[in-house]
């Protein structure tokens, strides 16, 4: 369908399933990562995605058509995943290891590959829920301060800065990790 957004949200509001189903690819990726930037488990986060789209859904009539859509449903995906989090009760659970694939890196490439990703993840778990919205959010998803800013309900100075601070303290962690690639190029 070559539909815009805001033309299918009127359909979706007027009861074309088509439609909606049509936004819901358009996002759902994006949904997802927002979603488990917020939280720390995939399955939850993709929980809270499938939650968000349920809400926007029943929420449509609160839609302005002349504003764009992503912005809209990316502050109901990120009010989503925050409910998720306050309500989840702690679960003890082990990750299981991805077993290597012949034919891809080796395994000492991919052993580091996994432990800067586990790092990564610990890093951005260690962010205030905020910093790590709104830098996933600018960096990953390619939003704009200002769209940021509408997403979280936040002014844009707020985002500029929680940018800013989340980028430092992720740089700062993982420093050890830039040493450790200059070394492995070198």
């Amino acid at each position: 369908m070559n539909v815009n957004e805001s033309a299918l949200a009127t359909m979706a509001k007027a009861g074309d399933v088509d439609a909606f189903g049509e936004l819901v690819e358009r996002y759902a990726a994006q949904a997802r990562r927002v979603a488990r930037a917020v939280l720390s488990d995939p399955d939850d986060g993709d929980d809270a995605a499938q939650d968000a789209f349920l809400s926007a859904l029943k929420h449509l009539n609160r839609y302005d058509p002349s504003r764009p859509f992503g912005p809209w449903l990316m502050r109901i995906v990120a009010n989503a995943a925050a409910d998720r989090r306050r309500r989840r009760k702690v679960r003890a659970a082990e990750e299981l290891s991805d077993t290597t694939a012949g034919g891809g890196p080796g395994p000492d490439i991919e052993t580091d590959r996994r432990a800067f990703m586990a790092a990564f993840r610990a890093a951005l778990q260690g962010l205030p829920e905020r910093q790590r919205a709104a830098v996933t959010l600018f960096d990953v998803e390619g939003y704009s301060h200002a769209e940021i800013a509408e997403i979280l309900e936040i002014p844009q100075g707020t985002v500029r800065s929680d940018v800013f601070h989340a980028r430092r303290r992720l740089r700062g962690t993982l420093q050890t990790w830039r040493h450790h690639w200059k070394e492995e190029v070198v």
